[in-house]
């Protein structure tokens, strides 16, 4: 055990003047940067999505805007449900117990197949409630047909995640960048082609980009399927040695550490898709417009996303090995480059906001109200980084329950309410201020989220309440007690 008590014990302050924190910079930084470049390549293929329909027409994109945002509210519960793979993995390499991972990897296979499985029944049937929800008549046929589409990828898009958490948790993460720079490489032609019409296929608009982006997931599955099965780094490992049927026990571990996970995810995520699905009610205009700089704003989040999944292996693999101070050093190393990174994507946005615009649409009404929108962006990359670096510190500990609480507190009670009546003038708000409206909503459950969650990983690595977690240094990831 390389526990360090005194320097522990002396709090925040000690850990982080120690020399060491440079040297944990450097770890986290070499480990985010191919998960930060892998996580904007996946993130620009929203982009490609949006330019592609942006320029095809405004009701494509529009139809395109309503679509994501009903794909990506249900799949962020179990994109993030397969989150507790990373700390445990690394959990069982910093305790030395790398003989374990390929059978835990194997049932978290099954529990990626169960998942996505689920979502594809989800999928298969929302597309009927898009009337109920009040959206746009001349966006819902689109918006069925790219759901329709997109669908058919969702248990390829499970089973990559759990390969890629695999390999991140082992501090591997050049392949989650090379297999997101070739699912960009695989969309861009297939999404034009079905998109327009392009090389003797029919034009299918919306759809076409839906059945454009299941091809994509289902190519990049298999390749990183091929490159496990191949890797010598990985040989050593096991992971496909046996057909482990599926058992419950290690597989309602990964549920208990992640299904909260799951529903924070959701909870963070869904407050920018809701948003998304009101404004649907506001028409064309404002749904284009909300789209392009929702994606400007989700290219900027995969840094910190990427930070956050680098801080979230760190502080694991400190738990796996018993260091105490090494818990807080790597939340400090996170939160220091974080700040940085924030800084520079808020003085991009504030000043760039109109060229960045002018990639996506041609229409003068759409580029003015989503450049304004992109100053709403700046205003919350600060507390959107340190609330992403805070969870990702916490899910190192596998922490997740009480950061589940804070999630639907900060979204759900103070951002969505405060964005609806302001955007939409419920709640006695007689001007309505449209997406603006909104978008201030957006900001205030960041905020709250942000403060929240930075206390509450104050209060986790607490050398007292770090101790309990970890008793001689050598706690099974699947038997380490929860943090109430």
């Amino acid at each position: 055990m390389s526990s360090l008590p005194n320097t522990a014990a002396a709090g925040p302050l000690a850990a982080s003047s120690s020399p060491r924190l440079a040297s944990e910079i450097r770890r986290t930084g070499l480990l985010a940067g191919p998960l930060v470049i892998g996580h904007l390549a996946t993130a620009s293929i929203g982009f490609v999505d949006s330019v592609i329909a942006g320029h095809h027409g405004t009701a494509t994109l529009a139809a395109v805007s309503v679509g994501t945002a009903l794909f990506w509210l249900p799949m962020m519960v179990p994109m993030g449900t397969l989150m507790s793979l990373p700390p445990a993995v690394s959990q069982l390499a910093g305790s030395g117990r790398r003989d374990e991972i390929g059978a835990l990897f194997r049932q978290a296979l099954w529990l990626s197949l169960a998942l996505g499985l689920a979502l594809f029944a989800f999928l298969s049937v929302v597309g009927a409630a898009l009337e109920p929800m009040g959206i746009a008549p001349d966006i819902r046929h689109g918006a069925r047909g790219f759901l329709d589409g997109i669908r058919w990828g969702v248990p390829a898009l499970t089973f990559y995640l759990c390969m890629r958490y695999l390999c991140d948790g082992l501090h591997w993460t050049l392949p989650t960048m090379l297999f997101g720079f070739g699912g960009l490489l695989v969309l861009v032609p297939l999404g034009f082609a079905l998109t327009y019409g392009a090389f003797g296929l029919p034009e299918r608009g919306a759809a076409g980009l839906g059945i454009a982006s299941a091809l994509m997931m289902w190519m990049q599955a298999l390749a990183f399927l091929w490159y496990l099965r191949r890797s010598r780094r990985l040989a050593g490992l096991g992971l496909f040695a046996r057909r482990d049927a599926p058992r419950w026990a290690p597989i309602r571990e990964l549920l208990v550490t992640g299904l909260p996970i799951g529903v924070t995810v959701a909870m963070e995520g869904g407050l920018f898709i809701t948003t998304a699905l009101l404004i649907g009610r506001l028409g064309e205009l404002p749904v284009a417009a909300h789209q392009i700089a929702i994606n400007v704003a989700s290219l900027c989040y995969m840094i910190p996303l990427g930070l956050a999944e680098a801080t979230t292996v760190r502080v694991g693999h400190a738990v796996g090995r018993g260091d105490q101070a090494g818990v807080r050093r790597a939340a400090w190393a996170g939160f220091a480059i974080v700040l940085g990174t924030q800084a520079l994507t808020g003085l991009a946005l504030l000043l760039g906001n109109e060229v960045v615009v002018g990639f996506y649409t041609g229409d003068a009404q759409v580029a003015t109200l989503a450049a304004g929108l992109l100053l709403y962006a700046a205003a919350f990359q600060f507390p959107d980084g340190i609330q992403v670096i805070a969870s990702g510190a916490l899910r190192g500990l596998r922490d997740t329950r009480v950061p589940m609480l804070i999630a639907a507190l900060a979204y759900w009670g103070v951002g969505m309410p405060l964005g609806a009546m302001l955007g939409l003038g419920i709640g006695g708000f007689t001007t309505a201020m449209g997406p603006r409206g909104m978008w201030l909503g957006l900001i205030a459950g960041l905020t709250v989220a942000s403060v929240l969650m930075a206390l509450r990983f104050l209060r986790s690595s607490r050398p007292g309440r770090l101790q309990a977690l970890m008793p001689a240094g050598r706690t099974l990831p699947g038997k380490m007690p929860g943090i109430g």
